[in-house]
């Protein structure tokens, strides 16, 4: 079983004043996956970089690095997708080990870590928009009770986080403190992401933020909106036994068919869809617009 879509993330900067020279970078592209396939992909952008730059971060993750060095008033990046979300294997989140053993076999302890634990150690730590604290501890502690399986710990985590936090687009900003969303119990799916990032990564497990797209339907009888979808981010658990596995706090679900994967990495900072350094330009804002588009099954 399959889906098809395409998708449309269309970022359009209009700058107060001229911007002389700009770099820009990218996570547009999807990354590969096992469970999807990319068979189309444009990358339009206005102006005309001078300079444009495909490769791959440090986190495996595709990247354009986009330079400007003319003056110009706006840059509109329009990123057209087509892809194809394969059927994951879904695993029996019961015969992971204990949350412990998995903390502490992830530890820097005397015995040599395999290859695959010593890639998710990147994402046990501290990054810039997920602190570790007591708080973030005690605020999991009902999950992840002694003895308690990983994988069930993390999807009790995961339904904590979806019962007792609304979700409000108002309420937060791309940098607003962890401890604030967690006192306000508001936010959006990025900060229910790092949120769960930061109960994980406080208890001593290793857990990566993972941004993306999302199919969303719209309400019975009514026509789907251009540009009314938005980027989408969930969280990916390391498990020895089960490798990594995701799990969407904002929905309370397991991502499937209807989760289209771009980008992981330590948090938001690290997979932006479109960051930069600009020379002048004055106050911005960015208008973002994403469409998810099914497509007929192939």
């Amino acid at each position: 079983m399959s889906a098809h879509y395409q998708v449309i993330h269309d970022t359009h900067y209009h700058y107060d004043s001229p911007v002389s020279l700009a770099q820009q970078l990218a996570h547009l592209w999807p990354r590969p996956c096992a469970w999807q396939r990319c068979s189309a992909q444009v990358l339009q952008v206005s102006p005309e970089p001078s300079q444009r730059r495909d490769e791959w971060d440090v986190f495996g993750n595709p990247v354009t690095r986009l330079a400007f060095e003319r003056p110009h008033e706006q840059l509109r990046v329009v990123a057209r997708l087509q892809i194809e979300v394969m059927a994951r294997a879904e695993p029996d989140l019961s015969i992971s080990p204990a949350w412990e053993q998995v903390r502490d076999g992830l530890s820097y302890a005397s015995h040599p870590l395999s290859v695959e634990c010593l890639e998710a150690c990147r994402y046990r730590f501290e990054s810039p928009y997920v602190r570790l604290k007591q708080r973030f501890v005690a605020f999991s502690e009902s999950c992840f009770a002694p003895g308690q399986s990983l994988l069930l710990g993390a999807q009790a985590l995961m339904e904590k986080i979806f019962s007792e936090f609304t979700f409000d687009a108002e309420a937060t900003q791309v940098a607003t403190p962890l401890v604030e969303v967690l006192a306000r119990r508001r936010g959006v799916c990025q900060d229910f992401a790092h949120l769960m990032l930061a109960c994980l990564r406080s208890r001593g497990l290793a857990a990566r933020y993972v941004s993306g797209y999302l199919l969303t339907r719209p309400p019975p009888g009514q026509p789907r909106l251009v540009g009314a979808d938005a980027s989408h981010a969930w969280v990916s658990v390391f498990c020895p036994v089960q490798g990594w596995v995701d799990f969407d706090p904002t929905n309370n679900l397991r991502p499937a068919l209807e989760h289209i994967t771009l980008a992981w990495g330590r948090d938001f900072s690290d997979v932006s869809p479109l960051r930069g350094v600009i020379l002048g330009g004055g106050s911005h804002d960015p208008e973002v617009q994403v469409t998810v588009m099914p497509l007929d099954r192939a």
